[in-house]
C-alpha cells in the first residue's frame, strides 16, 4: 500500500520515520558518481525557450538557503540584473588539479546526521528530503513520511515533466550544481570532511533532475555545460553562484563569463 501524501504535509511532518535509501546515487563526477552531477552540453540539446515558465518551483532570488522547491526562470529585466550583481561577487582562480579527489572524502550519500545544513538531522536521508522538496503528488511508503515511493518532478535542466517512481531510481537523479570534483580542485581539497559532507548534502547546492541529462555534465563547470533547457540557464548561473558564495569557493574566469552572460552580463 502506498499512501498519498503532498509536499505541505511531508513538511509538517518532519521530522519522523527515518530510512536512508538503498540506492547509492553519490554526488561526485566520475562514471561511478552517475546520481549527483549531470546535464548535456552547453550547445547541445537545446529546448529553444518557447515552452512556459511556470512550475518551475522558486526564484533562486527568493530561495538563498535552497529550501524552497525547484529552480524557476528569471524573466524579468529587474531579476536577472539582479542576479549579476551576485554573480559579479564570485571569486575567480584557475582549476587546480583533481588529484586525490574521491567521492566518500565529502562523506557517504545522502547522510542525514549533518549540522550546519538546512533539512538535516530531521529523520529523512538528503536525497527523499529533495525529493520531497521539490516534487508534487508525492507519495510515500506505507508507514513512512520519508520514503518518497513515486512523485512527479518539472524538471528545470529539460524543461520536461517527469512521472517518477522509485523502481525506475535513475529516472531522477540529485545534480551538485557545484560538482563536488569541482569543489575539490577550487579548495575543498583543503577542507576538513566535516565541511565536505556540509558541502555535499546542502539543498543549496542539490537540485532533483533528468537522470540522462544528469549523467552527461560530469563535473563541468558552466562554461562547459549548462541545463539543455534554455530559460533556466540565468538561475542556474545564479544557484551556482550562491553556492560558490557559500562555500567561499572561486570558480575559474571562463565560468563567471559564462555565468554573466546567461544573465544578460
Amino acid at each position: 500500500m502506498i499512501v498519498p501524501r503532498t509536499y505541505g504535509t511531508y513538511r509538517a511532518a518532519l521530522p519522523a520515520i527515518g530510512a536512508l535509501v538503498a540506492i547509492a546515487l553519490a554526488g561526485g563526477c566520475t562514471p561511478d558518481d552517475l546520481a549527483a552531477d549531470g546535464g548535456g552540453s552547453a550547445s547541445g540539446g537545446t529546448n529553444g525557450g518557447a515552452r512556459s515558465a511556470e512550475g518551475f518551483g522558486a526564484s533562486p532570488l527568493d530561495n538563498p538557503d535552497g529550501t524552497k522547491p525547484g529552480l524557476a526562470p528569471l524573466t524579468t529585466d529587474a531579476d536577472r540584473a539582479a542576479a549579476r550583481k551576485i554573480i559579479e561577487k564570485v571569486a575567480t582562480k584557475g582549476r587546480g588539479p583533481k588529484t586525490g579527489y574521491e567521492r566518500k572524502k565529502f562523506g557517504y550519500a545522502w547522510k542525514d546526521g549533518i549540522d550546519g545544513i538546512p533539512l538535516a538531522r530531521n529523520g529523512c536521508d538528503t536525497r527523499n528530503d529533495l525529493l520531497a522538496r521539490d516534487g508534487k503528488d508525492i507519495e510515500h511508503k506505507a508507514g513512512s513520511d520519508c520514503i518518497v515511493m513515486s512523485m512527479t518532478l518539472q524538471d528545470p535542466y529539460t524543461g520536461e515533466s517527469i512521472d517518477w517512481r522509485k523502481q525506475q531510481a535513475t529516472k531522477v537523479q540529485i545534480d551538485h550544481v557545484m560538482p563536488l570534483s569541482y569543489d575539490w580542485q577550487m579548495g575543498a581539497a583543503r577542507w576538513n570532511e566535516a565541511k565536505r559532507e556540509q558541502i555535499a548534502n546542502d539543498p543549496l547546492n542539490l537540485i532533483p533532475v533528468d537522470g540522462p541529462a544528469n549523467n552527461a555534465k560530469r563535473d563541468s563547470g558552466p562554461a562547459s555545460w549548462l541545463p539543455p533547457y534554455k530559460p533556466v540557464r540565468c538561475s542556474y548561473a545564479v544557484r551556482f553562484a550562491q553556492v560558490s558564495l557559500k562555500y567561499e569557493l572561486p570558480v575559474t574566469a571562463a565560468d563567471k563569463r559564462t555565468m554573466l552572460t546567461q544573465c544578460g552580463g
